[in-house]
């Protein structure tokens, strides 16, 4: 029964997930639908059924409800501003958050975890947006094809997480807002059994949240706009 009462929100904020989907709303109303339907719970076995540790972590900070609302109006505007700055990365809005993709061939050489000059100078023009918005936590994440072995793949990937989340502190990124994690070649996106898609899967992800300032703050337009 305990089990049961577990599950239960669990498929329910799975369901309303897929019908979030739908074409007839915008990515704030489907972050206030999935914040409404669990949380934290939900996210994670959202996360884990999916295969996709970016939509997990976002759902699993998500608030819901008209504030959801509100902080996905301000991550619109910033989802937008990257995408402009740095057409190179792959940006998209889930939920309350934003996830950015960097491939490996924008950021590291194959088997390599120090930052090419290519990579600083992409990394820079996100840099600039991540100043302008600082009420957001970032949480970056290394991943890594299924080539080699588990361990050294994992530690790879906190490598290159670690590389990424330097150049951004010492590039004037607070480092309170910074986050990393490794996951190695556990949490595949695409096909590794294709040249193209081992390449995809040597990426770094930013999820790029809400903090308890930007949740404050929306809390108070929300009741202001009467919600």
């Amino acid at each position: 029964m305990k089990n049961m009462k577990f599950l239960f929100p669990c498929i329910i904020a799975a369901s309303i997930l897929l019908l979030a989907d739908c074409k007839s709303m915008n990515k704030s109303q489907k972050g206030a639908v999935i914040g409404a339907a669990g949380g934290g719970a939900a996210g994670a076995v959202i996360g884990k059924v999916a295969g996709n540790t970016a939509l997990g972590a976002i759902i699993g900070a998500t608030v819901g409800g008209i504030t959801g609302a509100v902080i996905g109006r301000h991550m619109d505007k910033q989802a937008e501003e990257i995408k402009k700055m740095n057409p190179n990365a792959k940006v998209e809005r889930v939920g309350e958050g934003i996830v950015v993709e960097f491939n490996d061939k924008i950021l590291f050489g194959f088997d390599k975890s120090n930052l090419t000059s290519e990579a600083m100078a992409n990394l820079d023009k996100v840099v600039d947006v991540l100043k302008k918005y600082p009420d957001t936590n970032i949480e970056v994440q290394g991943h890594t094809d299924s080539k080699g072995t588990v361990r050294y793949n994992q530690n790879l990937s906190l490598r290159r997480a670690g590389s990424v989340s330097n150049y951004l502190s010492q590039n004037s990124v607070v480092s309170s807002r910074l986050t990393t994690r490794g996951f190695g070649e556990n949490s595949p996106k695409y096909n590794n059994e294709t040249v193209d898609g081992q390449t995809q899967n040597r990426r770094v992800e930013f999820l790029i949240t809400a903090n308890e300032k930007m949740k404050a703050d929306a809390r108070v337009e929300a009741e202001k706009n009467g919600g």
